[in-house]
């Protein structure tokens, strides 16, 4: 039965089967008996394009590809081949186009994001000979890599001309055309080889790489006595002979190229979107911290704000630094200065107006608020990763005083919302507050407990240690469950300290026991400004004196009740 069908089967078994031992010449006269029979079948037309690419053939091998890709567009294997083929033919910017169509059937695919970041720069930097001789090889050579392992990688492709380039109109065509989120692939070169080619790429290349060039039969080509269009001097220090024909064809890097949408000043840590813009890293977290769509067209960036990926455009980065360096060095400068004003952990110190806080005491947050994920990011970003906790104030709005939190750790949600993992660190009194960017900051000056010496000392240490034994035993004395709750959120009670002024602000068992004692937060809020140790821990033993009274007469109740039924 079937007899077509099975020698054509066999046929394509032998035809891999030589292929795997490569021998090219015998699988291609069996891939050939194979077509014979079955002319349009897309995998016999690969194998035969691997083999004419296998003995350099690539016009043969190229027609093959470009039959399956017109059979099956949606297939990734037809395209991949196709590229190969061209690059060989020497058709950099075909190349291009077929890497970005396997990019727009599987967005995912990371070798093809590198050799598409390659094939770009080459296709940008195509009059540079630097560029042909540092990325032809490598793009062949990673091409050679995307075929088969059984092949023979050295035999996949040839040599090209170094010396040929396309026109920048036939390049800004080809740009015009590309999909914007496959750009989004092309423009975030965030690997070590591309850092590498690129800075061997841009210090030789002369500034009429990068001119906007205009044919001469263009009319509407922009007027360069135009007010706010003056062309910029070479900011290279060397120069080719022919530099002023060069500067009187094109127009010069303009900083306005390089604005942020956002800010209106020049990209800083400039990162793209995958639907085609680029914003400062720092203006785009702020949007994504009000929703996950980008701030021009509206497009949705979840999957960014998921992953996190916010990795640096390293060519637009490049290109700033290389030919603006003076506006770069003031766009520096202002930020240096506002990370040192955020930094300041005495004035506009950031608060949160959340809960009651208290040093050496572990405090967990849940952060979901805009002004909030902003106010924590710039906490881990400036390096002190402090802010204050205050409770919120009817007539004020903050209370007098305040803990200042460290950060320990930070968990993102997908959504954008955190765990702040925070402890206690020391205590403030608010001067005066104010408001940034929709969270509260505040001048503050810490507080810390007065020490004191010979008979008052030896009082205090007495009062010290009954005071802890009486902690100990009215937690001891809670229910399992309760202790189970209270371990849970604040952790195990720290031991007794053998010198009670050793901390500032006091000893940590004293605040440990401040948190979980059942008490209004105006009682602890008055406890936490409290300078005197003594002072403090005498309201300590007062309230347990009172709280345990009144365990006794619920325990004497409820045995009452016991004994009457």
């Amino acid at each position: 039965c079937f007899p077509a069908e099975c020698r054509l089967r066999r046929l394509a078994g032998q035809a891999r089967s030589l292929q795997r031992q490569q021998q090219p010449e015998a699988a291609l006269l069996r891939c050939d008996q194979a077509l014979d029979l079955a002319p349009d079948d897309n995998s016999l037309l690969l194998l035969r394009a691997e083999l004419y690419l296998t003995m350099k053939n690539y016009e043969q091998a190229f027609q093959d590809a470009s039959a399956v890709c017109q059979n099956e567009p949606l297939l990734i294997k037809g395209h991949q081949v196709k590229a190969q083929a061209l690059s060989g033919l020497g058709r950099s910017k075909e190349v291009l186009k077929q890497f970005l169509y396997c990019l727009a059937l599987n967005p995912e695919c990371n070798s093809m994001k590198k050799e598409a970041q390659k094939v770009m720069c080459e296709v940008l930097f195509s009059a540079t000979e630097n560029v042909h001789e540092n990325l032809t090889s490598s793009i062949q050579s990673r091409l050679k890599a995307q075929g088969h392992s059984h092949m023979n990688a050295q035999a996949l492709l040839e040599e090209r001309d170094a010396g040929s380039s396309e026109n920048s109109s036939e390049k800004s065509d080809m740009l015009g055309n590309t999909n914007s989120s496959v750009l989004y692939f092309i423009l975030g070169l965030h690997f070590e080889e591309d850092k590498k080619a690129l800075e061997s790429i841009l210090p030789t290349a002369p500034s009429a790489g990068l001119k906007r060039q205009f044919p001469d039969d263009v009319e509407d080509a922009p007027d360069l006595n135009a007010p706010g269009k003056i062309p910029k001097k070479d900011l290279s220090p060397q120069r080719s002979p022919n530099s002023e024909t060069e500067e009187s064809q094109g127009l010069s890097l303009d900083v306005t190229d390089f604005e942020c949408a956002l800010c209106m000043r020049l990209l800083f840590e400039p990162v793209t979107t995958p639907c085609g813009h680029t914003f400062c890293l720092k203006c785009l977290e702020r949007c994504l911290d009000h929703a996950p769509h980008c701030p021009l067209c509206k497009d949705k960036l979840s999957e960014l704000l998921a992953s996190r990926n916010f990795n640096i455009t390293v060519l637009a980065e490049e290109l700033i630094f290389r030919y603006l360096p003076d506006e770069l060095s003031d766009r520096k400068r202002i930020y240096d200065e506002e990370m040192s004003e955020l930094s300041n952990l005495t004035r506009d110190v950031p608060i949160f107006v959340c809960a009651m806080a208290f040093p050496t005491v572990p405090c967990p947050l849940h952060v979901f608020e805009p002004r909030y994920r902003l106010m924590i990011r710039r906490c881990m970003e400036t390096g002190t990763k402090r802010f204050g906790m205050c409770l919120s104030a009817e007539h004020a709005g903050l209370s007098e005083y305040g803990c200042m939190l460290e950060i320990k750790d930070v968990k993102t949600f997908p959504d954008g919302s955190s765990v702040v993992d925070a402890i206690g660190v020391s205590r403030f009194r608010v001067l005066s507050h104010r408001h940034r960017d929709g969270y509260n900051t505040a001048d503050i000056e810490y507080l810390e407990d007065e020490k004191v010496e010979g008979p008052a000392y030896e009082e205090l240490a007495a009062l010290h240690d009954s005071v802890h034994q009486q902690s100990v035993s009215w937690f001891a004395s809670l229910q399992d469950r309760m202790k189970e709750q209270i371990l849970s959120h604040f952790g195990v009670m720290p031991d007794r300290e053998p010198e009670p002024q050793s901390n500032p602000s006091g000893p940590a068992w004293s605040w440990w026991i401040l948190a979980v004692l059942p008490l209004e937060r105006k009682a602890q809020l008055a406890i936490l400004g409290m300078t005197s140790l003594k002072e403090r821990l005498l309201a300590i033993r007062r309230i347990l004196v009172i709280i345990t009274r009144k365990m006794n007469s619920r325990q004497e109740l409820a045995n009452a009740r016991e004994r009457n039924n």
